[in-house]
């Protein structure tokens, strides 16, 4: 009798099921299926344990029966949420798409209301299924169908279905895009149209490039200003075209400007942790201008989550009384993520441990893959409005800077993603005190300079109201400001951008806490860009003014002109 064979070890089977685990995500983009049922399940049962319940939503669906018999003879008994730009076109107002909208929007309504409840059902679980069931609602929205969207029909009347032809080439052409296939000439290109303020990289390592940027006036302010992008993206979000260059604006007022360049992370940096990027990142810059800059302070900007990685940063410098910050500004950066906004959604215990075995496959996780996500939060914005404008309607779509830079994507390593998606999103450690800097935790407390925050009327990745907690964890002078646009058009508002507004307010060191709706209330409300009033602000903590410093040093000489070659990386 032939021996058994050796069991599967734990961790092997482990392993294996992440192997698995990883070959589901290639084809959900990421996504837990699991994380779906279970949330189902628990509404579902939740439900069939709820009969008054399921009562009242009968009696809501004869009452949708009846409201859509009364839009059927050409009343309007509901109207599209002020958000809502699908039923724009007046034809909607015109029987017969008027029927099909007020019916679809009552549908709507009423699925709205099945999802929010009953009691019992977990508040995560309730996100999940109120958030996947208004996904399947949006695909049956009339506007979708070329045949029930009254402005796709009256463009092929006139054109004679040529729409349809130019909707299919334009189909081919994202195909071609996503399979890797490029234009021979970009519209845009990084260092000729974008990333082109001149300046010269003057510190490199594995992990970043660190740009100076060429001074254009004959003094500058004389504490240097230090930019922390995100990695999530290209760095030059915030150097786009001249006119809209947030960098290029601060050196034309008479700042010098570094900025840190990200690497495109692969495979090979899998291990990379966030540890790794506050010490390869942010210290390892903080110490480059220290040599360059000798004897000033640095006023630090860190945007989103190179926002978060400052304010981390700025806590251990705080502790440990090193005073090389003489400001720090957060554009867009959460500190605490009790309120992340709709990215809570994918922070599920089954979620996170899918997506930690997707990237332990990989070593890190595609831009697909996090694309797919904001993709799901904004799919009338990003998606199904695409859709009908580019397929349907047959619309060119016009490249722009930004859309330019949205494209050129990144990838996030393994390790530091993970860390960050438990450490932060899932256990809030940072604010609650026990994320641990050098075997220590650190506290948002210790942070004692000055402070500019900004957050975004429309943000749904940093919601202002999230931003906003930061003048619960630190005791500093905060200045905070809330601008409208969303979490990329906010920041990027250039004075003389028509339509810009903002409101500012701030609290002196040691002051009271003002929520926010009461910081909404009492704070100062200004037309036109934010960026004056932070480049005021700026220069009202400077200590004076200087000449330019020169361009690096004997021990950072430069070594590449700007913006390097890390940015340039696919």
């Amino acid at each position: 009798m032939s021996a058994l064979p050796a069991p599967v070890t734990p961790d092997g089977a482990t392993r294996l099921d992440g192997l698995v685990h990883a070959a589901e995500g290639r084809v959900s983009g990421g996504l837990s299926p699991i994380a779906q049922g279970l949330a189902l399940l628990d509404w579902g049962v939740h439900l069939a344990n709820a009969p008054f319940r399921r009562v009242e939503l009968a009696t809501q669906a004869f009452w949708v029966a009846a409201r859509m018999g009364e839009a059927a003879r050409g009343a309007t008994v509901i109207e599209p949420a002020p958000t809502d730009h699908r039923f724009q076109d007046p034809q909607w107002r015109e029987p017969p798409f008027h029927a099909l909208m007020q019916a679809f929007l009552l549908g709507e309504q009423w699925w709205a209301d099945a999802t929010d409840g009953p009691s019992g059902v977990n508040a995560a679980d309730r996100r999940v299924i109120a958030f996947s069931v208004r996904q399947w609602v949006d695909m049956f929205s009339p506007s979708n169908a070329p045949w029930l969207n009254p402005e796709v029909l009256r463009s092929a009347q006139e054109t004679g279905g040529g729409n349809f032809l130019v909707g299919a080439a334009n189909a081919v052409a994202d195909l071609r895009a996503a399979i890797g296939v490029r234009h021979d000439q970009e519209p845009f290109q990084v260092g000729r149209d974008l990333a082109a303020t001149p300046g010269a990289v003057v510190y490199r390592n594995d992990l970043i490039e660190l740009i100076q940027y060429a001074p254009t006036t004959k003094d500058v302010a004389r504490e240097p200003v230090l930019i922390v992008p995100a990695w999530i993206m290209k760095y030059y979000i915030l150097d786009l075209r001249p006119e809209n260059s947030l960098i290029r604006y601060l050196v034309d007022r008479g700042h010098t400007v570094f900025a840190i360049s990200w690497r495109n992370p692969t495979e090979q940096f899998r291990d990379y942790s966030l540890e790794d990027y506050r010490r390869q990142g942010l210290m390892a810059a903080l110490d480059a201008i220290g040599d360059i800059c000798a004897g000033v302070k640095v006023n630090a900007v860190g945007y989103c989550l190179g926002g978060t990685l400052l304010a981390m940063g700025a806590a251990a410098l705080g502790r440990a009384d090193d005073e090389r910050l003489a400001s720090v500004t957060l554009l867009c950066a959460q500190t605490d993520f009790t309120e992340a906004g709709e990215l809570q959604l994918f922070i599920t215990a089954d979620q996170l441990a899918f997506l930690d075995d997707v990237m332990r496959a990989q070593g890190y996780l595609d831009a697909s893959q996090m694309a797919g996500a904001f993709q799901f939060l904004r799919s009338n914005d990003l998606f199904w409005s695409r859709l009908v404008k580019t397929y349907w309607l047959g619309k060119p779509e016009h490249s722009n800077d930004l859309m330019a830079w949205n494209a050129d994507t990144t990838r996030m390593p393994a390790r530091m993603h993970s860390e960050y998606l438990h450490k932060l999103f899932q256990h809030n450690e940072l604010a609650e005190g026990r994320y641990e800097v050098e075997g220590r935790p650190i506290a948002l407390n210790d942070i004692r300079t000055p402070m500019f925050v900004l957050g975004t009327e429309t943000d749904h990745i940093a919601p202002w109201r999230s931003v906003h907690k930061i003048h619960l964890l630190s005791p500093c002078e905060i200045t905070f400001a809330l601008t409208s646009g969303g979490h990329n058009v906010g920041v990027v508002s250039p004075p003389g951008h028509p339509g810009r507004h903002f409101a500012c307010l701030k609290r002196p060191a040691g002051g009271h806490y003002l929520g926010p709706d009461e910081w909404l209330a009492a704070a100062q409300k200004r037309e036109g860009s934010w960026w004056p009033a932070w480049a005021d602000w700026l220069d009202a903590h400077s200590t004076g003014r200087a000449p330019p410093p020169a361009m690096g040093s004997d021990k950072h000489p430069a070594l590449d002109p700007a913006p390097g070659r890390y940015v340039l990386e696919k």
